[in-house]
């Protein structure tokens, strides 16, 4: 029994050291260690930092490569120096480095520090760049923990990596939403983030033990494990001490509060947007993309990171296509990356090997390999399924607490299956409601709905052009301040002001500012129509830029000049009247008492635009519903949202752009991005810096971008969709291929009726689709386009063609269109339909398929014969760049020829014709065959069919072929058939 005293001894010897060490804790906060934090020196101090320079004595005595350690907004600068032997600088210091640590301090114990911003970090840490490479006249290697690491990638493409050698990053995610920690889903991060951003952080700041525990609650079972293992040792000072450091930094002192709007900036632009992937994030006002990033990367990845978890981490690799990518992977967590035995042993020495490494004196480190692009499933994260069990579950079985994180991933599927279909619902209901409840004087406008944009999210983007955004904010205080410049000079409600500009911000303002009073804005085309569109529409006063100056005066009208930059010198005419609206002072101008902004009711006249119809330029019309029904139809069908930004190439007087690209954009919330024109490689740079989403096209746009060989922006991009109207079939199907997974959404819109179809689905490249929704209803009807009339039943009322039967679109006249130009008792007494120029058909499944402008089909010996379906037909043939389908007069009649142009190094053969047409009746098949080295292009992108008309018969050689209709084959065209069909010509006159 002598053992009983000395077993008793111990217990009291336990219960006594546990009582003194807990006694210690509870009044220190922790053991005493001993531990001396490494000498540094703040070298820099400035509001938003200061920067410590870790043993600055021998740094200034030895050329050592810098490395600038970042650390996250929430975390102290201390997470780089928890333990001098086991902390990041004193490591980093011992391999010959100069350890340079960002200390951003706690926003509640600096002067304005709950209203710092996440670009006063990214500009910060630019800043400190400079500094840094100034004080040792070397270029920086960056480096940065989580969120750290997320503002390293920032800063490094806000500056387009200049003076940095190198990135590191330690668990820190690009990809935010392909893995977000616990299985949340997207959708539901999404959501949340921004009601967040919008509504709760732009009121409240997180304080930083908010910041612990929430952090400590993403991880659970290892919080839990690690303080019953304290407990459990709490009498052992020795076992303690060498993890006392890390547990305290980790437990409260390692934490710093967030200042509201950094917070806010954070969810917004890269949870609710993920623009780290996708590219346009705004720091200050300019537009930035991962993919400027052109130095080497090292991203060290976590196998067991739940918070920057493998895969979101790996984004790097395809957010930044331009830079040599590198991985280093460890068994660790998220804050084992960093602190701790694992951190000290694997990834300092390793940051430390691959600096020496990219400064040429080191070989490659064993843990670095290149980081290979994998595609994840959608519900796969990056942390496999038995590392999560090991780690879980060894932490579970040590604590004894279950946590079936399992269950919350298989409810995310659940909740990510049904996720697209309720997004899509919630955007599009509120936007036919709308549409549905506009009646002939509901007031709605251009001008209002920017002000309504601008009364939701005053500091969201609204649009970005030349490397710079602009908020909605800025947009309707310069559209307040031109309305006062326009008032001023007389301009009123309901008068016909023109436009012409080129496209830049002061062109949109322009035409806002006119809408905003309830001016009619005429948009004239600054090219070779611009006399003639100026005497159609009978304009008095032209609103231009400082490019269009000349042009202006030359047309009579008084001259208001607008944008151009502030220091710009007019050179007017004598006497002119021109005004320079930039010098007026709009604090100077009193507005009138008859001034109320945005009066524009749905049936009033909102623009006059331009364009061509059998040769000749016309005048359409445009209301306030008009543009609203595009507007509206195109967010709703394109499914924008304030994720995406909206890329407009085409000028904006084309009536697509003004009705569908901007009217759409403005609509859904979306940014709008405005170009100086199509050149691919402005249209490269500028879809990745503005994170284009949606690109707007018109016509044979793309054919600049998908036929050429040195284009190289296909599988490093985030369009998701092309939306416009136009497209030849072929070079859809082109554009689909080049540009995947991308669709095309491809759009049928009268100008000035209220008809829009749209090829939502894009199952059938080449049909217009289906009725928008909210649009008015359409008919085909019997139409004979010889003679230019209907074809009436036996009750005397247009005849409705029956499916596959071609005839002549019609839109019911609504209650928001003036009925000029309806006609009424077409299907059944009373009605109203208004007429469109177009010839449609309508297949078995509803869905319609263009067939000809009624003015340009064929008139034929054997009856009409419609162009479109000849371009579809050679649409399908891989050879063949672009085809115009049109008519030849020979004397009396018509005859149907194509002219073609081929793709480099194609050829086109007579079988390849006869079986590209082999589906269409032989009464629709062409006469003639031609390829053409150019088909001439408008400025809108439309082939140009009066100049090759004008041409006449085609010359006969090897790249001619006409219809042989008794052989029903296609043969060379020869100067014998040539001759035949001029006869033929001439004896039609005569006869």
């Amino acid at each position: 029994m002598g053992w009983y005293p000395e077993i008793l001894n111990g217990s009291v010897r336990r219960v006594v050291a546990t009582a003194q060490n807990g006694l210690e804790v509870m009044r220190l906060g922790g053991l005493e260690t001993e531990a001396q934090p490494s000498e540094f020196r703040v070298v820099e101090r400035e509001p938003m930092y200061r920067l410590r320079r870790y043993f600055a004595d021998e740094a200034a005595d030895v050329a050592r490569p810098p490395i600038v350690l970042v650390p996250p907004m929430m975390m102290s600068a201390d997470v780089y120096d928890v333990t001098q032997d086991q902390g990041a600088v004193g490591i980093l210091h011992g391999m010959g480095l100069d350890p340079w640590v960002v200390d951003f301090g706690s926003p509640a114990t600096e002067d304005g520090g709950w209203d710092r911003t996440l670009t006063d970090h990214v500009v910060a840490i630019s800043d400190i760049i400079d500094r840094v490479h100034k004080h040792t006249g070397r270029d920086v290697h960056l480096s940065g923990y989580s969120q750290g690491g997320m503002f390293c990638y920032q800063a490094a493409a806000y500056r387009r990596c200049k003076n940095i050698a190198s990135l590191v990053t330690f668990g820190a995610p690009v990809d935010t939403l392909a893995a977000l920690p616990l299985g949340i889903p997207a959708g539901l991060a999404t959501r949340a983030a921004d009601f967040l951003a919008d509504h709760v952080f732009t009121r409240l700041s997180i304080a930083g033990w908010m910041a612990r525990t929430g952090f400590q609650l993403l991880d659970p079972v290892k919080t839990a494990k690690s303080r019953l293992d304290f407990l459990r040792q709490l009498h052992d000072r020795e076992a303690l001490l060498p993890r006392e450091q890390q547990r305290r930094f980790l437990s409260t002192e390692g934490w710093v509060a967030w200042s509201g709007p950094a917070v806010a900036e954070l969810l917004q632009q890269f949870i609710v947007h993920n623009r780290m992937m996708s590219g346009g994030f705004v720091i200050g006002d300019r537009p930035v993309s991962l993919a400027e990033l052109t130095c080497p990367i090292l991203a060290f990845v976590g196998e067991v990171d739940d918070i920057g978890q493998p895969v979101a981490v790996r984004g790097i690799r395809k957010a930044a296509p331009k830079a040599k990518v590198f991985e280093s992977t460890l068994r660790a967590g998220h804050f084992g990356l960093v602190v701790g035995s694992l951190a000290a042993a694997q990834t300092w020495p390793t940051t430390g090997e691959w600096v020496r490494w990219q400064d040429g004196s080191g070989p490659r480190p064993e843990a670095v390999e290149v980081m290979t692009r994998v595609e994840q499933p959608a519900d796969e994260t990056g942390v496999s399924v038995s590392d999560r069990i090991l780690h879980t579950g060894a932490s579970i079985a040590e604590v004894g607490v279950g946590i079936t994180r399992g269950v919350v991933d298989v409810t995310s599927q659940a909740v990510r299956g049904t996720r697209e279909l309720s997004v899509e619902a919630a955007r599009a209901l509120p936007r036919l409601v709308r549409l549905g409840q506009i009646q002939t004087h509901t007031t709605i406008s251009l001008g209002r709905l920017l002000e309504e944009a601008g009364a939701k999210s005053p500091q969201g983007e609204c649009f970005l052009f030349d490397d710079r955004a602009y908020t909605n904010e800025s947009v309707n205080t310069r559209i307040d301040n031109v309305v006062r410049g326009l008032i001023l000079c007389g301009v009123r409600p309901a008068a016909r002001i023109g436009v012409l500009m080129e496209t830049r911000p002061s062109a949109l303002t322009a035409i806002a500012a006119l809408s905003r009073i309830g001016a009619v804005a005429v948009l004239l085309p600054p090219t070779a129509d611009l006399v003639a569109a100026a005497e159609l529409s009978g304009v008095g006063v032209v609103v231009c830029d400082p490019d269009n100056l000349a042009a202006a005066e030359s047309l009579g009208a008084r001259v208001l000049v607008l944008g151009g930059g502030e220091s710009r010198l007019l050179d007017t005419e004598p006497d002119s009247g021109t005004v320079d609206l930039e010098q007026i002072d709009p604090d100077e101008v009193d507005l009138p008492a008859w001034y109320q902004p945005n009066p524009g009711r749905a049936n009033e006249l909102a623009f006059v635009l331009f364009g061509r119809s059998g040769g000749r330029l016309e005048a359409k019309r445009v209301t306030n519903y008009r543009w609203a029904l595009s507007a509206f139809g195109t967010a709703t069908a394109a499914n924008l949202g304030r994720g995406d930004t909206v890329y407009s190439i085409a000028p904006l007087y084309h009536s697509s752009v003004l009705l569908a690209t901007l009217g759409g954009a403005i609509a859904g919330g979306a940014r709008i991005a405005l170009s100086r024109g199509l050149d691919p490689e402005r249209f490269e740079a500028e879809v990745h810096r503005y994170g284009v989403t949606v690109v707007a096209y018109t016509w044979t746009m793309m054919r600049e971008l998908v036929d050429n060989p040195a284009f190289g922006l296909a599988g490093n991009h985030s369009i998701r969709l092309f939306v416009g109207s136009g497209m030849p079939r072929g070079l859809w199907l082109r554009t689909m291929k080049r540009f995947a997974p991308a669709q095309v959404l491809e759009f049928y819109a009268s100008t000035e009726g209220a008809v829009v179809l749209a090829n939502v689905s894009g199952a059938k490249p080449g049909s217009k689709g289906r009725r928008l929704p909210g649009s008015t209803p359409v008919r085909i009807a019997a139409y004979d386009p010889i003679a230019g009339t209907y074809l009436e039943d036996e009750r005397g009322l247009v005849r409705e063609c029956a499916p596959g039967e071609v005839g002549l679109l019609l839109g019911q006249a609504t209650a928001s269109e003036t009925l000029d130009g309806a006609q009424r008792g077409v299907f059944a007494a009373g009605d109203a339909w208004v007429p469109t120029e177009h010839l449609f058909r309508q297949d078995a499944d509803g869905d319609f398929w263009l067939m000809d402008d009624r003015s340009t089909v064929v008139r034929a010996r054997r009856g009409p014969v419609f162009n479109q379906p000849i371009v579809d037909a050679l649409g399908a043939l891989g050879q063949v760049d672009v085809s115009l389908a049109y008519g030849i007069p020979l004397g009396e009649e018509e005859l149907s020829a194509v002219a073609v142009r081929l793709l480099p190094d194609a050829s086109l053969t007579a079988v390849d014709l006869t079986d590209a047409f082999a589906h269409l009746a032989p009464r629709q098949r062409p006469d003639l065959v031609h390829v053409l080295p150019e088909i001439p292009i408008s400025n809108s992108y439309r082939l140009r069919r009066t100049e090759i008309r004008a041409t006449g018969l085609p010359n006969p050689g090897v790249r001619s072929w006409f219809y042989d209709s008794e052989q029903d084959k296609y043969r060379r065209l020869t100067r014998a058939v040539v001759t035949k069909l001029r006869e033929r010509g001439s004896a039609a006159l005569t006869g």
